[in-house]
């Protein structure tokens, strides 16, 4: 029977309850579809960091290495600054492990209302690629004369050939892979005259190795209001760091809920383990209440089984989350009333009815 070896990192706020109900349906799913998952479960988090003075030991990424994914929750907590828990526990991961690729799928799940007059399933389907490993958050920059009037700070944004162009190219293959066959690229390049001229630049040279793609650009700004007034015009984008970053929140609002947001931080070469993350962050003020949507964990879920080969698995488990959705069990962030717990049972109820694959 195939094993797969999965580190599971929940880390803090709902980042637990969310992993364990995803583990949870990938028990039952992986019973069915005849496959096992070796999990390891890491403590690695803010309250770590108060304990030890570190999110992740110094060999983390040593300990990562010979994993097939990871499986990660949320990092965040309130009495640590943000930029702390980030660049102690999840960039270390994405930067060390070079997954360049952040892949997030959105669209409009069936019985999820989305706050878009007039639109429904089918009509938000969109996948945002986001360049993840250098650009605005590439770390270079610091501060000088702290204090003091003449106080500066930097924060140099690195865009490099290389980086720019294996991103263009993983994301004129997912558009290719798609029905539409369209990409969007996004840049600020009216004001941004070097690094965004550069990716239009790098966009229209990788675009002629793709003749079956159609693609057009857009404006950071000009994107939002796109995304709002003519999301059916949306197929697969790729933007910057920073950039995509935003637009996918947006995205997974104009979809329903950041609760129902899943991402994959990819490395296409398969050097080193990739990582799933819902997208929605640690959610403090309800973290405890049992009411967190697991959805995000599950479709995220559904992309590493995909990405580790066990395509027919992630369809079965993307069906029974439709199905229970559609059912109307949704947790409060969706108008529902259900809990996590329940969400959940129902989604393993599913994947035990007729949906789930044979061996």
């Amino acid at each position: 029977m195939r094993t797969y070896r999965i580190a599971a990192i929940p880390a803090d706020g709902i980042g637990p309850e969310v992993i364990d109900a995803g583990l949870e349906v990938l028990d039952a799913l992986a019973a069915r579809a005849g496959f096992g998952l070796d999990v390891t479960r890491y403590d690695w988090g803010s309250d770590r960091y108060r304990r030890t003075g570190a999110l992740m030991p110094a060999d983390g990424l040593d300990q990562l290495r010979g994993m097939d994914a990871i499986y990660f929750g949320a990092v965040g907590a309130p009495d640590i600054p943000d930029h702390v828990t980030l660049w102690g526990l999840r960039l270390p991961i994405c930067q060390g492990f070079d997954q360049y690729a952040n892949v997030r799928p959105t669209r409009i799940l069936p019985g999820v209302t989305s706050p878009l007059r007039d639109v429904g399933p089918g009509d938000l389907d969109w996948v945002i690629v986001r360049e993840n490993s250098e650009g605005e958050y590439a770390g270079h920059g610091g501060r000088a004369h702290r204090g003091l009037p003449e106080e500066v700070a930097t924060e140099t944004a690195i865009f490099t050939r290389r980086g720019v162009e294996r991103i263009m190219r993983h994301a004129f293959a997912i558009a290719r892979a798609r029905p539409a066959k369209h990409l969007t690229v996004v840049t600020k390049s009216n004001a941004q005259r070097h690094g965004m001229v550069f990716w239009d630049e790098i966009a229209a040279l990788v675009a002629a190795d793709f003749p079956d793609v159609a693609w057009d650009k857009e404006l950071v700004d000009a994107m939002t209001t796109r995304m709002v007034r003519r999301p059916a015009s949306i197929d697969t984008v790729v933007a910057t760091n920073l950039h995509a970053d935003i637009l996918s929140d947006l995205a997974a609002a104009l979809a329903g809920s950041l609760g129902i947001a899943p991402t994959g931080n990819i490395d296409p070469e398969r050097r080193f383990p990739s990582m799933f993350e819902p997208i929605h962050g640690s959610a403090f003020d309800i973290t405890g209440r049992g009411i967190a949507n697991p959805v995000a964990s599950f479709w995220t879920a559904a992309m590493m089984l995909e990405h580790l080969g066990e395509a027919a698995a992630a369809a079965s488990l993307m069906a029974a989350v439709e199905q229970v959705c559609a059912a109307g069990i949704m947790t409060p962030d969706l108008g529902g009333t259900e809990t996590t717990a329940g969400v959940t049972r129902a989604v393993v109820d599913a994947l035990r009815g007729a949906n789930a694959p044979a061996r």
